[in-house]
């Protein structure tokens, strides 16, 4: 695997060319206020109607509709959510490119699942930082960067790599190093590893977890401080140094706790599960699940944020979290 750092871009090449941002949101904000801050001519394309205008307009970047926005520059980056980025390429994006012009995304979704079908006579890259937004624009004001991710699924002009290395470089990810792949590994690692473990996984575990202590009959507080508050310390330890920082910055007794009981939690029959989520996100299955259920109103997913938000650990976290000034900050 070869690492790209800050001396294999060249930032020149993307100094001639108009770039627009469309959205800016906590990536788009961070992509186009870096290439800003970096030399780069950056527009943001937006809904005429969207609050995130006159965030923009503040920072000084040019705000433009979507459609002006594409007809005006030369290399696109689509920053919109994976659910809208269909039908703004429909409407707004594809009736404007232009031979050569470069399509950019953060994500390798709708070009994975054939929701954009580019032309051919276009470039068709991503950059995808592995961080938040707010990280990736506070990490360049450092003068450092996040790592990003880099993939080719058109290269139209035979310069899109070197394109997309240098867009890595401008908003600061050659300060810590671009690993090159491809639309289909990054999107299917992506979904999984944000449904078996991330956002889905790990959220289970805690709820999991807490409704055992409190069914128990211990007090909810000490359940939401063991199962969801001291989570962060431990992340923060796989962060830093992965597992093995973890059992050595723990106690003895964590460390041995830990590596004799966890295996009974995560068991065969959880990997078997996570394997199934796997086909779901490989065969297509969860992106048609999602996108049929935006397209339907969400229904599902505004009762599971009813139910989520109804929960008991967030009812206590609520009140808990009141206690720690540091959050306010």
């Amino acid at each position: 695997m070869k690492v790209y750092y800050n001396s294999d871009a060249n930032l020149d090449l993307l100094k001639n060319k108009k770039i627009a941002v469309l959205g800016f949101g906590s990536q788009g904000h961070a992509h186009a206020l870096n290439l800003k801050e970096s030399g780069m001519q950056v527009c943001v394309g937006l809904r005429s109607d969207s609050p995130s205008c006159n965030k923009a307009k503040e920072e000084g970047i040019e705000v433009k509709t979507v459609a002006e926005a594409v007809k005006s520059s030369d290399v696109i980056m689509v920053l919109l959510p994976d659910q809208n980025q269909k039908a703004v390429y429909d409407n707004e994006i594809a009736p404007h490119l232009k031979e050569g012009d470069t399509l950019a995304f953060g994500h390798g979704f709708n070009i994975h699942y054939k929701q954009i079908v580019p032309p051919k006579n276009v470039n068709v890259m991503m950059i995808a930082p592995k961080s938040p937004g707010h990280l990736v624009r506070r990490t360049y004001q450092q003068g450092s960067g996040t790592p990003c991710l880099i993939a080719v699924f058109q290269d139209y002009s035979g310069s899109t790599k070197d394109l997309a290395l240098a867009w890595a470089k401008g908003i600061g990810g050659t300060h810590a190093g671009v690993i090159e792949t491809n639309f289909k590994d990054e999107t299917e690692t992506d979904l999984f590893g944000e449904q078996a473990v991330l956002c889905g996984g790990s959220a289970q575990l805690i709820k999991a977890g807490f409704e055992t202590l409190t069914e128990a009959g211990y007090p909810p507080e000490l359940a939401y401080f063991e199962c969801m508050h001291e989570m962060k310390l431990i992340v923060d330890l796989y962060y830093e140094g992965g597992l093995s920082r973890m059992n050595y910055s723990v106690s003895d007794t964590a460390e041995y706790g830990g590596m004799t009981r966890g295996s009974r939690i995560i068991t065969e029959e959880t990997k078997k599960e996570m394997k199934k989520i796997l086909q779901e996100v490989q065969d297509g299955s969860f992106a048609k699940e999602w996108l049929d259920e935006y397209n339907n109103g969400q229904p599902n997913m505004n009762q599971l944020r009813k139910d989520n938000r109804e929960h008991p650990i967030e009812v206590v976290g609520n009140k808990l979290r009141g206690m720690m000034s540091w959050l306010k900050k």
